[in-house]
């Protein structure tokens, strides 16, 4: 090979290691935030939770208001709901349960036909519940330690299992890499993620998301690592609109 044709099949391999490289830096690089919607465009989103995002800990109005909350009514008409009654689901097709309290079985059944008939639910149920509480073990006001799952993922196909240990996880939640706390792991016949984070269900006509950990929804604990948290939160609802 003459010197000439070595140094150009040198620059070949230069430029198309230059590519690859290039490539794998877009590819893995996370997408862009979802921005605000105008009041008028923002869907109705039911929220039923365990968790202090409406109000703080106390339910004083003057330490109310998540940073959870704050992000999702940019997008979203928040309406608080209780149990999962039809009278309740019929308020909206789009559900956030955010590590909620256990449902009656009558509910349950409500809320699964509710999904079969076309509803979305974005469901956040966490095995190993580390969210910091001043309320006393056994106060019916504090958050459950975990998911109190009385047969509905098993329904879905679904089996959720606590961490094998107690520590700060990374993972990936709507395309973004957000931090978790003692995250569970998900299995079964629904798609689920690589990381085991995530699980989404095709129930009936309608969806169910399920994500094995609601710490993250505590971002301002977490401090900067957790910066696209909740942007994840929003990327799984707008998945769960189309």
């Amino acid at each position: 090979m003459s010197p000439a044709r070595g140094r150009a099949l040198i620059f070949a391999v230069i430029a198309l290691v230059g590519a690859v490289i290039a490539a794998a830096s877009f590819t893995s690089r996370e997408p862009v935030p979802l921005p605000p919607r105008a009041a008028a465009e923002r869907p109705r989103l039911l929220l039923l939770t365990s968790l202090p995002l409406l109000f703080s800990e106390d339910f004083s109005l003057s330490g109310g208001g998540s940073a959870a909350l704050t992000r999702l009514q940019t997008r979203y008409n928040v309406v608080p709901i209780s149990v999962t009654e039809p009278r309740e689901l019929a308020k909206g097709r789009l559900l956030l349960m955010a590590h909620p309290l256990a449902q009656p079985a009558e509910d349950l059944v409500a809320l699964d036909e509710w999904v079969r008939r076309g509803g979305r639910v974005l469901l956040l149920a966490d095995p190993m519940l580390e969210w910091p509480s001043k309320r006393p073990l056994g106060d019916p006001l504090r958050p459950p330690p975990m998911f109190m799952d009385t047969g509905l993922l098993s329904h879905w196909g679904l089996r959720l299992d606590a961490p094998e240990a107690r520590r700060p996880a990374v993972r990936s939640l709507g395309g973004f890499h957000i931090v978790t706390v003692s995250p569970g792991a998900l299995s079964g016949t629904c798609s689920i993620s690589n990381d085991r984070l995530v699980a989404h269900c095709r129930v009936g006509k309608g969806e169910a998301t399920i994500v094995a950990d609601a710490d993250f929804l505590n971002s301002d604990r977490l401090g900067s690592r957790a910066s696209h948290n909740l942007d994840g939160l929003l990327a799984e609802l707008a998945s769960l609109e189309r």
